[in-house]
Order: structure tokens, then C-alpha cells, then sequence
């Protein structure tokens, strides 16, 4: 608290002790992380303006700060007509256009174009498709593929045929989809319709030092690595993914698989070789590559993952993908971590994430 009596403004700048130097320096530096927060007047020209407005700079003895629109206007300042800073945002505007055209492909029957979806936006086609990519990660026609895919992976159990549920789905023929769906499903649709029918997947569950540990496998590569506490409940879990698949457990030559996982889980330095099954989205394969990426002894943080798949707005999306993982270790979404450093929630539990990035020796 200042004395009583003394100014209290800075003897330099003449600035408020209470942040005005703070919002002159944002207000220098054009910094639009500081939109919202408080808006500027510039008393020669009457007008006011996000700290952001590329305007030409005021002298400072002309600028005055204000918390919002409401103090500046009833100051008698009215909103500059470039920055707008009495409407929303332009991030705000874009990102409520990019989720009206998820909106508008989630509800079509048929892929909307590139050009309808722009125009919804209120955008050129060049421009919405970068925005949409920036601020989701994949462009518009691998968005609905996606959502096409995901709407087919629900129905194929509901509907009578595969043709039916590709229909359904929204595909234009069944050909579009074949050519995408074992990635997408990590098996024939047919297969994945019949419960994975007729599929072998081989495991085994044992001990490790996180507690029960189960692997399993198609013919293409590991298709689940699940940790627990209770080997029935991981058991339960792989029938459930997988409920008319032949399990075959107990195998000499696929325990070497489980060895290999669980001495990689003992000691990471070790590596870990071996081929995978994934499956998953479009975006989800992108970020699960993204984390097979990061070094052992290394941690992320799922911003960090979001510039990586070269989209820094979908850190919210990455994280969701990190949730969506049933390979643990193997594809190591525990080295993902909050931007403070911080351990963030982890499908098979927080202290396994702790237990595994300590013994990896993990740094920043």
C-alpha cells in the first residue's frame, strides 16, 4: 500500500500501479493474448480498441485503459472499425466457424463441398481450409471421413449388411470405403461387424512392475496392451473389444511377445520392437505416430503434440486421442504431460504414468 499521500504512479512512466504499465507493454507488443482482458482509447481520434489492433501506435499521453467496451463507450469512445473489439474475437469467429462446418458435415447426408462450407463461413475456400485444418488438425474431407468412418464402426453391429451400414454412414459407394476401412477398423468391416468373428487374436497376461499386464495380437501386429490390477478384468475387457474373435491364450512363441513388453516396461532403455494393429481415426493415428515419436526418458506436453501434427489449436483433441489408446507403453501416451509439467489423468492410472516416466528417467 502506497503512503498516505504519495502518487501512486509510477515516477517513470506516470502508469498506475494497478497494471496500467503491464497493458501499455501488451499494447506494444500488439499481443492478442491480452484481447478480452481490457481495451484501449486513443483521446484524439475517440476511439477504443482491442490491445491487439494493428492500428497505428498512440502516443501514450492519448491512450487511456479501460476493464471492457461498456467503461470505454461510457467514457464517450466508440469501437474502432478494424478490430471490432465490441464482437467477438477473430480466433472466437473462427473457431465458431469451424465447429458450425463440423456441425453442417456431422449432419449431412452426403459430404458437403468445399466451397458450401466456406460459404457458411463467410470465407474464401482457400482460407476456411487452412483455418479448418489449423484449428482441427485434418482438413474437411478427412474430418467426415472420419465422422463417416466412426458412424460405421457403430452401425456395422446394428445393420443388416455391411452395404447398408457403408450407406448409412454417408459413403456415395461401398468402393470409397474399402479402400480406407482396415486402416480405420484395424480389420475387415465385414470382421469387425461379426464382433471380430472369425479373427485370432493370440495373448497372454501376466505380472509386471505396474501390476497385471495383458498383450494381444492379430495376425497384423498388437492389437491391445492393457495394464491393471485384476488379470479377469483385462481378460473381460479384450473379450468385450473383440466378443466373437478366437482368443487363443497360453502360447510358448506368443509369451516371447509378452516378455518383450514387459522387459521393455522394466527397463525402457531396452526398446521396443514390435509390429502393431492399431486401428483408430485418421487424427488419432496421427497423434498416436506423433507420440511414438518422443524420445524414452523424454515427456511432451500434448500442446507440444498438437504442433507436431501441425495443429496448435487441437491441443483438446490430442488429449482425447491420448484417452483413446489401448496400446499402453508401446505407444507412450504416459509421456504426455500438462504445460506446467504436471501429471494429467492416464487410462490405466496416474501412478502407473508416475512409475513409468520415473523409470525412464524422464526430463522436460
Amino acid at each position: 500500500m502506497p503512503a498516505a499521500g504519495s502518487d501512486p504512479r509510477d515516477p517513470e512512466t506516470g502508469d498506475a500501479e494497478t497494471g496500467d504499465a503491464e497493458k501499455w507493454a501488451a499494447l506494444a507488443a500488439r499481443d492478442a493474448a491480452a484481447d478480452g482482458s481490457f481495451v484501449y482509447a486513443v483521446r484524439t481520434t475517440g476511439v477504443y480498441c482491442r490491445p491487439s489492433c494493428p492500428a497505428r501506435p498512440a502516443l501514450r499521453e492519448n491512450v487511456s485503459f479501460h476493464a471492457g467496451c461498456a467503461e470505454a463507450e461510457a467514457a464517450g469512445f466508440r469501437a474502432c472499425k478494424r478490430c471490432r473489439p465490441d464482437e467477438p474475437t477473430l480466433s472466437a469467429r473462427r473457431a465458431e466457424a469451424v465447429a458450425h462446418a463440423c456441425r453442417l458435415i456431422d449432419e449431412a447426408e452426403t459430404m458437403p463441398g468445399l466451397e458450401v462450407l466456406a460459404k457458411a463461413a463467410g470465407l474464401s475456400p482457400f482460407h476456411f481450409h487452412r483455418v479448418f485444418k489449423a484449428a482441427t488438425g485434418v482438413t474437411p474431407k478427412a474430418y467426415a471421413a472420419a465422422r463417416r468412418a466412426q458412424d460405421l464402426a457403430s452401425g456395422l453391429r446394428r445393420a443388416k449388411s455391411v452395404t447398408q451400414a457403408i450407406y448409412d454412414a454417408g459413403y456415395a459407394s461401398p468402393s470409397r470405403f474399402y479402400a480406407e476401412a482396415a486402416g480405420r477398423l484395424g480389420m475387415a468391416p465385414n470382421t469387425y461387424r461379426r464382433g471380430a468373428e472369425g479373427v485370432t487374436i493370440r495373448f497372454a497376461i501376466g505380472q509386471c512392475a505396474l501390476g497385471a499386464i495383458l498383450v494381444a495380437a492379430t495376425a497384423k501386429g498388437v492389437c491391445a496392451i492393457l495394464l491393471g490390477d485384476d488379470p479377469d478384468i483385462l481378460a473381460r475387457d479384450l473379450q468385450d473389444r473383440f466378443p466373437k474373435a478366437e482368443l487363443i491364450g497360453g502360447e510358448r512363441a506368443f509369451e516371447a511377445w509378452m516378455a518383450q513388453v514387459v522387459g521393455f516396461v522394466e527397463a525402457p532403455a531396452s526398446g521396443l520392437d514390435l509390429p502393431l494393429d492399431i486401428g483408430g481415426t485418421a487424427f488419432q493415428q496421427r497423434v498416436w505416430e506423433a507420440l511414438r515419436r518422443i524420445p524414452v526418458g523424454t515427456t511432451a506436453t500434448y500442446a507440444d503434440i498438437a504442433q507436431a501434427i501441425g495443429a496448435p489449436a487441437a491441443t483438446r483433441a490430442v488429449a482425447r486421442a491420448c484417452g483413446a489408446n489401448h496400446i499402453a507403453v508401446a505407444i507412450p501416451c504416459h509421456r504426455v504431460v500438462r504445460s506446467d509439467g504436471s501429471l494429467s489423468g492416464y487410462r490405466w492410472g496416474v501412478e502407473r504414468k508416475r512409475e513409468l516416466l520415473v523409470r525412464e528417467g524422464a526430463r522436460s
